[in-house]
């Protein structure tokens, strides 16, 4: 186990997620879209009836480990076919028990696997609720970064409308040629052709977000349309060892492996034999009344020992079966555990480079501006030719859709981070017991 992560995280950001870590973003309509998704995510509903199902399994398999009883009352009439001779009618009551003694501990087994699976959905349902919010936040991320790209195209759309416009007039002045007003056209037109795509992925996305929240996509809509208006919350990583115990996804790994050791202690206890104990109370009268009369009223004690001799070797291929499925998952845990820690490094080193790189391409973006700006003030005076425009032009546009898209990027590194570290989960049962 690690002592440490080795990316670093930001200075004086909080250790470990909030449970409500998206507030952090600062966006009220994010707020209600997740509160939205946690309660009517269909991908979370489908979890909950696993639970409910795991329950059920976990019942099913304690019910061995008690008494079973049945009651059974009967009545028959007899006599001739004819009419003739004399009827009867007889009543009968009786109630039977009978229990399995466990002296091998295979249905105490049984019970601390489904235990264990139950364990297991519950951390799954938990597993599902960080994925679908983190799917929201980042799908709500996605439109309105797409948003942004959206209105910088159009914006340099207009740019480009505005220098056609100014060629236009030079052309008719006799002061440009008509290949300066062939290209400045066709930049018109690629800025045009840039619109729909980003449009249609925008729609997309939109579609994407209603369907994880659980609605139909007719009429859904989002109402920001801008990431520049949202905060980036700061969140650092704890201790690697503490990570095994906030994350569901591990926890579920970890349940599966003793639900399967539980199997394997219930496939070793078949190979003893079962003893059963049984008692029976039965009661035969004509009238109802004597059927609570001693002298009707007959009693069975038993107790059966059953050993099974040959089974062509079920049970040993049964007991190699668990050992393998359990060999199994000590891999898949193992696997789990150091994908988790693969995750925040990843994140951590994703959200510092993302916010550096963003901080240069700002910069870019501004220089480019001033470039574009000072290129159309000469070419207007005549002192710069048409390329230069149309190469500040590019250079600008291409800065400003750049800085959108890894805008987008940052705030999914960031969700990418809070997702890495639990999200805030809390498995409470453990932090009960530790005092934590």
């Amino acid at each position: 186990m690690p002592t440490s992560f080795s990316a670093e995280a930001e200075p004086g950001a909080p250790v470990w997620p909030e449970s409500g870590w998206w507030r952090g973003f600062g966006s009220a309509e994010l707020d209600a879209l997740l509160d939205e998704a946690r309660a009517r995510s269909l991908d979370l509903g489908a979890a909950a009836a696993r639970v409910l199902q795991a329950e059920a399994r976990a019942r099913i398999a304690g019910a061995p480990l008690l008494p079973f009883v049945d009651a059974d009352a009967s009545v028959a009439r007899s006599g001739p076919v004819d009419g003739a001779g004399d009827h009867a009618t007889r009543l009968g009551l009786s109630v039977a028990a009978s229990y399995e003694v466990d002296f091998w501990g295979r249905n105490a087994a049984d019970l601390a696997s489904a235990r264990a699976s139950l364990a297991a959905s519950r951390y799954d349902r938990e597993t599902v609720a960080l994925t679908v919010t983190a799917a929201v936040a980042s799908t709500y991320f996605q439109v309105l970064s797409l948003r942004d790209r959206l209105a910088i195209a159009r914006l340099n759309l207009a740019n480009a409308e505005r220098v056609l416009a100014l060629v236009e007039s030079r052309v008719r002045g006799g002061a440009a040629s008509p290949l300066d007003l062939a290209r400045q056209r066709s930049v018109v037109v690629s800025q045009r052709s840039a619109l729909p795509p980003l449009a249609q992925q925008e729609h997309e996305a939109r579609m994407v977000l209603a369907f994880l929240l659980g609605r139909v996509p007719q009429g859904f809509q989002v109402t920001a349309d801008s990431l520049a208006g949202l905060s980036a919350p700061r969140v650092a990583p704890g201790l690697p060892a503490a990570l095994l115990a906030r994350r569901p996804d591990i926890r579920r790994a970890e349940a599966d492996l003793a639900a399967a050791s539980a199997d394997v202690a219930a496939a070793r206890a078949a190979f003893f034999p079962t003893v059963r104990i049984s008692a029976a109370l039965a009661s035969d009268a004509g009238t109802l009344g004597g059927l609570f009369q001693g002298a009707n009223a007959a009693y069975a004690v038993g107790a059966a020992l059953l050993q099974t001799i040959f089974d062509g070797g079920a049970r040993r291929g049964a007991e190699d079966l668990t050992l393998a499925r359990r060999l199994e998952l000590v891999h898949a845990y193992q696997a789990s555990v150091i994908a988790a820690f693969v995750d925040v490094e990843t994140a951590l080193v994703d959200v510092r480079a993302r916010g550096e790189q963003e901080s240069l391409n700002a910069e870019e973006v501004a220089q480019a501006l001033i470039a574009f700006e000072l290129a159309e003030i000469r070419y207007r005076a005549g002192a710069e030719d048409l390329l230069a425009v149309l190469d500040a032009q590019r250079t600008l546009y291409q800065a400003q859709d750049q800085l959108g898209q890894v805008r987008f990027d940052r705030f999914q590194a960031m969700v990418a981070l809070f997702r890495a570290l639990g999200g805030g989960w809390r498995d409470t049962e453990t932090a009960a017991a530790t005092g934590d």
